[in-house]
């Protein structure tokens, strides 16, 4: 070895030695984390109890582990239709789309109108308060309890299904799409009305086109989210759809097999839309 690299390896380790060491800070012990711990353990325990102390009603766990499996493999793996044919099935689900498309539109219109005034930077403190507020409280209470409610003016059938999931629509897209605007430089507002620009010119100049792709993205995670809610309103409100063949199959007939076909329906055209969102959002997003 040559002088001047020993004497450059034996610098390089001088300067390690001499560089702070790094220590691992614990995090302190505070009262939240013992909270966090004793309730976490408290349900650990309950759990335990609950299937210690549960009635199976001479039923052996083990055995019904074994039957659930053979439930499972029969729905999944032997799957056929029955009740209906395979073009039928076609259109179920495109009624269960077309209810999840109309309750987006719906929402996503009159979302936009109350989203610019629930905006802090395009309203006054008052009027986004009172909205964010009345959308909270119908944000809380699940989409299925609101149909319901509309059911009894209505009548269960797809009228309530399509006002109840518009109502949830709105307060979810309200709270997205407020965010959204608020997200907006305020020094293009100011501009805007330094140049003597009105509400509705900065809105349609400057908050809207800077927020489209946000606007799109959260419309179509949204419409998603209807798609699969419409299936469920299928069975528990009778608005029709792939929903309701899959209740009919499920608790009618018992035909766990058609109950397969049906889910793999369900699951093949949630992936088309998320496919279809996925690509739509990339050429937004290029095209910014």
């Amino acid at each position: 070895m040559a002088l001047h690299e020993f004497v450059g390896n034996a610098n390089e380790a001088e300067d390690q030695l001499r560089k702070p060491q790094l220590r691992i800070k614990a995090k302190p012990f505070s009262k939240a984390t013992l909270i966090i711990q004793l309730t976490l353990g408290l349900l650990a325990a309950l759990t335990v109890y609950g299937f210690a102390t549960f009635d199976y009603k001479e039923i052996n766990l083990f055995d019904g582990i074994r039957s659930t499996a053979a439930t499972i493999k029969t729905m999944f793996f032997e799957p056929h239709l029955k009740h209906f044919t395979f073009l039928e099935a076609i259109q179920k689900v495109i009624i269960t789309l077309g209810l999840a498309f109309l309750t987006t539109l719906f929402g996503a219109i009159i979302a936009l109108f109350l989203a610019l005034f629930a905006a802090r930077n395009l309203s006054s403190n008052l009027v986004s308060m009172t909205i964010k507020g009345g959308v909270t409280f119908i944000r809380a209470v699940p989409t299925v309890l609101w149909v319901l409610i509309f059911a009894v003016a209505a009548g269960l059938g797809s009228v309530a299904a399509v006002i109840g999931m518009t109502f949830h629509s709105v307060s979810y897209l309200v709270k997205a799409f407020s965010e959204s605007f608020e997200e907006l430089d305020k020094g293009v507002i100011e501009a805007l009305k330094a140049s003597g620009a009105n509400w509705w010119q900065i809105v349609f100049q400057a908050v809207i086109p800077s927020s489209i792709t946000y606007l799109i993205s959260w419309t179509f995670m949204r419409f998603e989210i209807n798609f699969a809610v419409a299936v469920a309103m299928g069975a528990a409100a009778g608005a029709g759809g792939i929903g309701f063949d899959m209740f009919m199959a499920s608790g009618f007939y018992y035909d766990v097999r058609e109950v397969g076909v049906i889910t793999y329906f369900i699951l093949f055209f949630a992936v088309m839309l998320e496919i279809l969102a996925t690509r739509i959002k990339k050429k937004l997003r290029s095209k910014v």
